[in-house]
Order: structure tokens, then C-alpha cells, then sequence
């Protein structure tokens, strides 16, 4: 028989269990006597890359920020963007930040103008114009009813009359020399037959004979002619004395004008947009004078309103003065540097901006004082912060800011999900903006490897990636960088300081998140939360510094506000009702671990997993598979055990044995292989026939060379395995734990934990192959192979081997129909 195993080597030291800081090396004993750090720690990488992103101002090198919440993504960001403003405040008056107005288009009224001025002139420009209603108001009735102009259009009234009496005086004398005389009647100018200066009666020119009666009818159509002619330049000379009054009010309304439209020209003279506006705004006023002529309730003021009626503007507003009513559509006059711009909520309308609309009667009117920018406008010339999941939240917006980032320039449009898209009006169609800008977008990884991989735009409008890492090295230089994040956060938020010893304890914290004695986690927003909550445990123990004890505290608490499940889970293992067992030898079952997940905590907890082999269809039959209750990594781990039963024990006779294995009491999903060796260590204790040590726990991944693999959450699992056998009373120098040997350095374990491991009340092992994880478990040395193929007798698997030869050979008979 083979001899015993000796577990002891396979031990891992308590000192091996947790990394521990010690306080004496910190160098301090409060963080009074610290000074916050210069700059970030941890994320050299990222920053270096952020810093290249933020530095090339040529299009696409925008900047796609990856990593974890709490890593200091937008702290990080914010600082140096800050920097980089306060650095070009002092050379602040560059092209790129300007103020832009959207106007009245007078050509096209649906098509408002972009006017682009320098950073405060917009302020100034919508002051000047709109100050200008009043100003024209005054001057053009003072111009309209000033002597000068009541003598000048009187004149022109005599003309006419004069022109006109004329005329008539002509067309009398000609109707006198013809025995007839005109007279006005409402109807027009009638011609009455005279004889001896009396008008002749109907009777009397009934009497005439026929000659006479000719006559008569001649002279009168001479008469008539002349009446006509008279008429007709009578007409003429009103029309031509009408031109003449419209051009002695334009002439008037020319100099009225003409002072205040020069006064803002000239504050404008520079800008050729501005200049064309002021002079189309001009020939709009003297167009359509009579507004200005309007008094308060509507009525004309005294005095006539030279003009003609005012039109309806764009057929939408009723506002005669809208053309001199300015959008200041991107305001700059306050901006101190290149402006930051942080949209929370990236909404199409919120990041393109919006045509707002007013209801009237049933339906929607709008302008171009309606336009609304957006973030991207406000952000023009500077930077811009979006979250890729908010953008993508929201449809339209992320193929939006491809069009944006592709033309260089930003429409206001009609949102595609106005509500009742059956009662707009005509759409405004305002002028694009140019835009330059650098967009930060941050996301997870998840997201970054999606856009790479199927949109092909996507690298050519973010070709920066800043990559946060959620942890960095642990060694000296780091510690220190963490206790002087720690005085900062302390002074940030305005908390007890920490002694020494706390100060150990958070940074211990740090290497426990990130599951690695060999680093420290990045997330210091988890760090933040961890301090304050500690703070407030200092406090309720009326404490002046915060110590150890109460960072313990913090962290304890933390748990055990969210371990709800893991205790009715515990209590249920505890009192059988889910079945393990926690003391003495089974073949075919062992304690497998697990880890659940249940997003703001992780805990473990083991569970039963049974092998049963027998002869039949050779392989590895997996309950979870056949119920699809097994995920894929899963699955690929139980057939991995096929390929390591084959190439240590099928080289001389083919396998012939069925196995079956489960996790019992498994109602919902199963996946990852951490378990592949767990089950495995039972199909050879099966097959073998040696019990297993049901104090031992087992978790690890194995490939099919036999080697032990890593897993994830170790520590849970353990610490889930230790909880259970403390609450059943069962600890003891026969319970522990068995992990693979590459996870040696992820074990930060609970002090309570290490401390059950230095009294020897509980145990850690660590394995790197399958024949050391059988031969602990067991208490029977595995057995190397020796030269003829064969294990030595009594070992694990020189009785797996005899069993597995045993099989074939009556498989081999039973297909003979029993013959040998």
C-alpha cells in the first residue's frame, strides 16, 4: 500500500494569507503631517494618453475615454481641461470663440441668417438694434410732421390742383365753344347741351329736327373726346404727383433714418454680415413705415402715416418689428477661456438644439427668435463631455454627432419626435453653424470594443483612447501616494483626520477590492465612501481621529447592510436544508465553491457536487448541461475532463466508463469552470473508490495537461466556506479551503479569517496540479507514472487506472457476448 499523504507542505502560512501595511513604515502618525499629491496617481497611462488627445487640435483626434466609475475619469478630465483654460485665458482673444446671432432673412423669411461676431459683440449688437424701434419711432414722426414737410407736401397738393384745374379749363372751354357745359356729379362729369347760356330740357331737344339733332350729337362727341382726354391726364398727373409724394416720404424717411442705422454701421463697420443686415433692416423700414407711425391702441398717431399697410412677417407672426428683434443664439461675453461644456443629459434637442414653437389657434408658430442652441454650440471652440451611454440612450443623437463631428457643422433642426407632427407649420431651416470643438466621450470597455468592431466611422472621429485601470502597483511609492490622497479627501470633504494605523487599514482595503496582494485599487470614489462612512463611525464613538477600528467598522457595516441573501443562505446550509457535509469522508462527493454576485456585494458558498461512473456510453454526462441549467465556460470545463482522463489513464486501453456528474441542489444557472477540478477530484474518487474529506472545500479550473488553473473570487469563497463551518460550530484543524497555487497572491482575506488560520481552527492549501489537489483530499498519495505506463499500487491513480483497465476489459467481453 502506498504511503499517506502529508498535507502540510500543500499549507499555505498564515503570514500568506493577507498582505498587511504596517503602520511604522508609513512614516507619519496622523494625516495632519501629510500634504495632498501633485497631480493623479495610478493612472500614468491614461493621463499620458489624455494629454496627447487634449494637445492636436486637428479633426478627429477626439478623445473616448474607458474604465470604471470611481477610477477619477472626470476628476481627471476636469483638471486638465481646467489647466489647459487657464492656460490660454491669458491669450484668450482667438478665432475660434465667437458669439453667434441668428437674424431675419428678408430674402427668404424661412431661412434665418447665422452671424458670427466677436466674443461680447453679440450683447452689444441685439442692444443696438433693438434700441433702435424707439429711436425711429421718435424721429420719423418728428421728420413726418415737421414744417419742412407739411410746406413740401403741400406743395405738391397745389400742383396737382393746379395741374387739374387746367386741365378742366381747357375741356370747358371746349365744351362752351360747342354750345355745351360740364358739370361734376357723383356719377362723373356730366355734359348738358346749352342755348343762350340756359341748359336745354329733353322736350325742347325732342323738337329739334333731324339736321339739328345731328348736329347736336356731333358737337357732343367733340365734347365728350375732350372730357375724356381731360380725364385721362387729370389721371396721369395724380399718379405722377402720388410718385412725387412717395418720394418726398422716402426722402423724408431717408434722413430720418439715416443717422441712427449709420450710428450702428459704424460700431459694426468690420463685419460685412452685420453691415448687409443693417442695410436690408434699413430698406425694410422705409418699406413699411406705418408701424412707427402706430400709436398704443392701435390706432395711427395725429398726423397722416406715410406707407402702405404692413404685411403679415413670414405669415406666422403678427409682430411688425420682428426683423429688428436679434437672436443671440451662443452668448460668449462671460466666458473667461475656452468654454467646458458638461451635458448630463444629451438629448437630441439638449445637444443639436430646437425650434420651440407657440400654440395659436390650434396650431404652432415660430421665428428665428424660437431657435434654441444646444450643447455642442455653447461648447464651440472648447470642449464638450458626454457619457456614451446617455448618447446612446437617446435616438438620432449618436449618428448626430458623427454629422456634426464629420461637416464641421451643426444644424438646428425640427425634432423627429415632435408630438403632433401633422400641426407644424412650415419648418424654419436656419443657416448651419460652424463648429470646432474637441468631444471627451467616456464609457466603459464594453462599449469602445463595440464601436470599433461595427462602426466603421468610429475611428475616424475618436482616434484617442484614455484608458483608466482600476488598480496600480503596490509598493512603496504607492502607499505613500495613497496616504496623501487620503489628507486631501480628508480636507475635501471635511472629516476627522486619520491616524497611522486607520491610514493602514484603508490602504489594506485597497489590495482586498482588487483581490491582489501585489496592488492597490484605483476606484477612489469606493475609497471616498469608505473614509466618510469610517468618519462617521469616529464620531459616534466620540472619537478625535479616526483609527483602525473604526475603518473596520466602516467596512463590516457596509456588509452587512447588503448580506441579507448570504445570511438566509448560510442558515439554510447550517440547518441541512441545503445538504452539505462538513465533516468526514464520502466517495464520489466534495465541496465545491461558488460565487454569487449581487452587484453592490460578492459572497461565497459551497455546494455539494457528486460524480457516479459506471460502464456505458463512454463520457462525461453533465446533469446541468442536459436541463440548460449550464453556461458555456462550463460546459467547455467538463469536456476538458474527457481529454485528461484519456491522456492519463486511455493509453492503453480505450475508455469505457459513463460518468455522470451535478451540482445537487442546482435550480438555477451554472457557469464558469472554476469547478472543472472540484469535479474531477470526484470522478476519481469514484472511479477509485477512496473517499474524500468532506472538510475541505475545493475550487479551481483545470486544463488538460492536469494543471491546476486560477480562478476569481477567491477570497469569497473561502470566507464563504469558513462562515458556514463557524455558524455550524464545525472549524476545526481538519476544515480549509484548497485553491489553485497561481492565486496566492489574490488572497486578502477577512482578519478574522487569518486569525481562525493562526489558531489553527481552519486552513488554506494551494495546489498546482490534480495529483497534489487528489492526494490532500484523500489522504492517499496520487501515484507518478512509472516506465511501463503503469501507477504504483494502492496510489489514487493506480486504483483509477486498475478500475478504468477493469472496465474496458468486460466491455470488451460483453461485446464478445461473453466470451474473453
Amino acid at each position: 500500500m502506498a504511503k499517506t499523504f502529508d498535507p502540510s507542505k500543500l499549507e499555505i502560512p498564515v503570514a500568506g494569507l493577507r498582505w498587511r501595511c504596517d503602520p511604522i513604515t508609513l512614516g507619519f502618525d496622523c494625516t495632519d503631517q501629510l500634504v495632498p499629491p501633485e497631480g493623479f496617481i495610478g493612472q500614468d497611462r491614461a493621463i499620458e494618453a489624455l494629454e496627447f488627445g487634449l494637445g492636436i487640435n486637428s479633426p478627429g483626434f477626439n478623445i473616448f475615454v474607458t474604465g470604471f466609475t470611481g477610477t477619477g475619469r472626470t476628476s481627471v478630465i476636469k483638471s486638465h481641461l481646467e489647466r489647459i483654460v487657464k492656460e490660454r485665458a491669458e491669450d484668450f482673444e482667438t478665432p475660434e470663440i465667437r458669439d453667434w446671432v441668428y437674424t431675419y432673412n428678408f430674402a427668404h423669411p424661412e431661412q434665418p441668417r447665422a452671424i458670427e461676431l466677436a466674443r461680447g459683440n453679440g450683447r452689444e449688437l441685439v442692444r443696438q438694434v433693438g434700441s433702435l424701434i424707439d429711436i425711429l419711432k421718435r424721429d420719423l414722426q418728428a421728420a413726418f410732421k415737421s414744417d419742412r414737410y407739411k410746406e413740401d407736401a403741400s406743395a405738391v397738393a397745389e400742383g396737382l390742383n393746379e395741374r387739374r384745374q387746367e386741365v378742366f379749363r381747357e375741356a370747358e372751354q371746349i365744351a362752351s365753344a360747342n354750345n355745351f357745359t360740364l358739370q361734376a356729379t357723383s356719377s362723373g362729369i356730366s355734359i348738358i347741351a346749352v342755348k343762350d347760356g340756359k341748359p336745354l330740357d329733353p322736350a325742347e331737344i325732342s323738337a329739334l329736327d333731324e339736321e339739328a339733332r345731328l348736329d347736336l350729337e356731333a358737337r357732343r362727341k367733340v365734347v365728350a373726346e375732350a372730357v375724356e382726354d381731360a380725364v385721362r391726364t387729370v389721371q396721369r398727373h395724380e399718379s405722377e404727383t402720388s410718385e412725387e409724394g412717395r418720394t418726398l416720404d422716402r426722402q423724408v424717411a431717408e434722413r430720418a433714418v439715416a443717422g441712427p442705422f449709420n450710428g450702428v454701421r459704424a460700431r459694426f463697420e468690420g463685419n460685412d454680415e452685420v453691415v448687409a443686415f443693417l442695410e436690408g433692416l434699413k430698406d425694410h423700414t422705409l418699406q413699411h413705415l406705418p408701424p412707427f407711425f402706430a400709436s398704443g391702441d392701435g390706432g395711427s398717431d395725429a398726423g397722416s402715416a406715410p406707407g402702405g399697410p404692413t404685411p403679415t412677417l413670414l405669415g406666422q407672426s403678427t409682430d411688425p418689428f420682428l426683423p429688428f428683434q436679434i437672436n443671440l443664439f451662443v452668448d460668449n461675453n462671460e466666458t473667461s477661456g475656452p468654454p467646458v461644456i458638461v451635458e448630463e443629459n444629451p438629448t437630441y434637442a439638449n445637444l443639436f438644439g430646437q425650434i420651440e414653437r407657440r400654440p395659436v389657434l390650434g396650431t404652432y408658430q415660430t421665428d428665428h427668435m424660437m431657435l434654441r442652441a444646444g450643447s455642442i454650440l455653447m461648447a464651440n471652440g472648447g470642449y464638450l463631455m458626454v457619457r456614451a451611454r446617455d448618447v446612446f440612450r437617446h435616438p438620432g443623437v449618436w449618428e448626430g454627432l458623427k454629422r456634426v463631428l464629420r461637416g464641421g457643422v451643426v444644424r438646428t433642426e425640427d425634432q423627429a419626435d415632435f408630438p403632433m407632427p401633422a400641426l407644424l407649420p412650415q419648418g424654419l431651416r436656419p443657416e448651419p453653424i460652424p463648429v470646432d470643438l474637441k468631444v471627451i466621450m467616456t464609457g466603459d470597455s464594453q462599449i469602445y470594443h463595440l464601436l470599433s468592431a461595427y462602426d466603421e466611422e468610429y475611428w475616424e472621429m475618436f482616434k484617442v483612447r484614455a484608458d483608466f485601470d482600476f488598480q496600480m502597483a503596490n509598493n512603496a511609492d504607492s502607499v505613500a501616494s495613497y496616504s496623501s490622497l487620503i489628507c486631501e479627501m480628508v480636507s475635501t470633504h471635511g472629516i476627522r483626520h486619520f491616524d497611522g494605523h486607520a491610514v493602514a487599514a484603508v490602504i489594506e482595503h485597497g489590495a482586498r477590492v482588487v483581490d491582489d496582494q501585489k496592488k492597490l485599487s484605483t476606484r477612489f470614489g469606493q475609497m471616498r465612501d469608505l473614509l466618510i462612512e469610517a468618519d462617521h463611525w469616529a464620531g459616534e464613538n466620540g472619537a478625535i481621529l479616526i483609527g483602525a477600528e473604526h475603518v473596520e467598522k466602516a467596512i463590516e457595516q457596509k456588509v452587512y447592510r447588503s448580506s441579507l441573501m448570504a445570511d438566509r443562505i448560510r442558515e439554510m446550509l447550517v440547518d441541512g436544508t441545503l445538504m452539505v457535509d462538513l465533516e468526514g469522508v464520502e466517495v464520489g462527493q466534495v465541496n465545491g465553491l461558488a460565487v454569487y454576485s449581487l452587484g453592490d456585494i460578492a459572497f461565497g458558498k459551497p455546494s455539494r457536487i457528486t460524480a457516479s461512473t459506471y460502464m456505458g456510453k463512454p463520457g462525461v454526462v453533465n446533469i446541468e448541461r442536459e436541463v440548460k441549467l449550464s453556461g458555456s465556460t462550463h460546459d467547455k470545463g467538463v469536456l476538458i475532463l474527457s481529454g485528461y482522463l484519456g491522456r492519463t489513464f486511455a493509453q492503453e486501453f480505450p475508455l469505457t466508463v459513463a460518468i455522470s456528474i451535478a451540482f445537487e441542489q442546482s435550480y438555477s444557472g451554472v457557469d464558469g469552470d472554476s469547478a472543472s477540478s472540484t469535479e474531477l477530484y470526484a470522478i476519481l474518487s469514484s472511479l477509485s473508490g477512496i473517499p474524500i474529506k468532506q472538510g475541505i472545500a475545493v475550487t479551481g479550473s483545470v486544463n488538460q495537461m492536469g494543471e491546476v488553473q486560477p480562478i476569481g473570487g477567491a477570497n469569497e469563497k473561502i470566507e464563504g466556506f469558513y462562515d458556514v463551518c463557524k455558524a455550524a460550530g464545525k472549524l476545526g484543524p481538519d476544515i480549509g479551503v484548497m485553491i489553485p497555487a497561481k492565486n496566492h497572491d489574490n488572497l486578502m482575506l477577512r482578519p478574522d479569517v487569518v486569525k481562525a488560520a493562526a489558531d489553527g481552527q481552519f486552513r488554506v492549501y494551494s495546489v498546482n496540479t490534480i495529483d497534489e489537489g487528489i492526494s490532500l483530499l484523500t489522504g492517499v498519495p496520487a501515484g507518478e507514472k512509472q516506465e511501463d505506463g503503469s501507477y504504483p499500487d494502492g496510489t489514487v491513480n493506480g486504483l483509477v487506472m486498475e478500475r478504468l483497465s477493469d472496465m474496458a476489459e468486460k466491455v470488451k467481453q460483453f461485446s464478445n457476448g461473453g466470451r474473453d
